[in-house]
């Protein structure tokens, strides 16, 4: 089977059908591959750039194309070492290597149906019969009562655990987020008390301050360290990104001096960015995305990194359908998963493009067991939801205004 195009399919549909998270974000874009071959067979895969800046991936996709074109696809890492090493100069952490991702993991799509094995089991065998799932929340939805309705909705959709953000959303009064240490701690300490409550022990909670991509800027470590200290008490499953990325040294220090796992790595790109947090012990839980990371085999790798320093991973997906399957076939692969994220009250660039691949039962996520990712791109799906230019996902900012540029495109 010899390659013969490599193509990029852009598309932009409703974000979710959550209600809850719909207040926040009403649109997404997505950045598909598509590799053709001389056979019947396509393979398929997704990179998380394409849900911030779309409209770069067909240039690099391009860029690359070149490499794949009249190849066999007998060593997929070789093929990915090739394109690596092509773009060296640019392409070591970053977009590139985002975009890489995706043309990665549409190889391993089409070599798991050339070979009718699901991709888990081309990356060393799945390591699990079944993995917990939580249902990511976004932000808290404010008033407390609408908060607890928001996740009452991800316990009745079957999910036995939930992730939902530090601060407070309301529709009146947008994204709102306490920075002094003591005013951080209470607010989020009322609304720990307030969801242990209403659901008990039993349900697993985590919580993300989301200071990777903060709208409304970043704690600092005093901050951070005070937060999850008052939170303690609460049994959580883990804290998500208390810091920014540019402060490695801020998250060390915060894993030393708190009981509450820190999570976070869902920015980061590379094995070699990841080894510089890895190595300084900066999250007790580690978030590599099989869409952005930089390909399978690199998350794989990064788990494998982790492990060896008793730490966990904890699959990140908040892109198209296409990503949430990557990540679950190295979630699979991965001996130290501990759970995988999971969009909840899936939208149709979800739904329509994993069919019944996806499968959940009673808060668990099950072995997929269809040949390649089992993920699927029609013309009904292209024709039905065109592409359109800025529906990337960005922080506003003077001149450019998400919220603005949803409400214009949603027209």
């Amino acid at each position: 089977m010899i390659i013969t195009d490599v193509r990029t399919v852009l598309l932009t549909g409703p974000c979710t059908n959550d209600p809850f998270l719909c207040e926040t974000r009403k649109l997404r874009s997505a950045a598909f591959i598509k590799i053709h071959t001389d056979t019947e067979l396509i393979g398929l895969g997704e990179t998380y750039a394409g849900y911030f800046i779309p409209e770069a991936v067909p240039s690099i996709v391009d860029f690359f194309k070149p490499v794949l074109l009249n190849q066999e696809l007998d060593d997929v890492d070789e093929l990915w070492r090739r394109m690596h090493h092509c773009g060296n100069f640019w392409c070591r952490v970053g977009l590139g290597l985002s975009v890489l991702n995706g043309i990665e993991a549409a190889l391993w799509d089409l070599k798991g149906k050339l070979e009718g094995r699901p991709v888990h089991s081309l990356l060393g065998g799945t390591k699990h019969s079944r993995i917990p799932a939580y249902a990511t929340g976004g932000s808290s939805n404010y008033p407390l009562e609408k908060l607890s309705r928001k996740i009452d909705h991800y316990l009745g959709l079957g999910f036995r655990a939930f992730k939902i953000g530090a601060g407070s959303y309301s529709v009146d009064d947008g994204f709102q987020i306490e920075h002094s240490p003591d005013a951080a701690a209470e607010f989020e300490v009322k609304k720990l008390e307030h969801i242990r409550r209403n659901v008990g022990n039993e349900i697993g909670v985590m919580m993300d301050a989301h200071m990777g991509n903060a709208p409304t800027g970043q704690w600092d470590l005093d901050t951070a360290t005070s937060v999850l200290r008052a939170l303690e008490p609460f049994n959580l499953e883990f804290f998500e990104e208390p810091l920014h990325y540019t402060d490695p040294w801020g998250y060390s220090d915060l894993c030393k001096n708190t009981a509450v796992p820190v999570a976070g790595g869902e920015c980061l790109t590379g094995t070699s960015e990841w080894r510089t947090f890895i190595d300084m012990d900066c999250f007790d839980i580690g978030q590599p995305d099989g869409s952005f990371s930089g390909g399978l085999s690199r998350v794989c790798e990064i788990a494998e990194m982790l492990e060896e320093r008793g730490r966990t991973i904890a699959t990140h997906a908040w892109g198209a359908g296409g990503s949430l399957m990557q990540n679950v076939h190295v979630a699979f692969a991965c001996p130290n998963t501990k759970v995988i994220e999971v969009p909840p009250d899936f939208g149709p660039l979800h739904r329509e493009i994993v069919g019944d691949s996806f499968q959940m039962r009673d808060g668990f996520v099950l072995e997929p067991d269809t040949p390649g990712l089992g993920i699927h791109l029609t013309d009904e799906i292209k024709n039905r939801f065109p592409f359109k230019p800025g529906s990337g996902e960005f922080n506003s900012v003077p001149g450019k205004n998400l919220a603005e540029m949803d409400t214009r495109l949603s027209r």
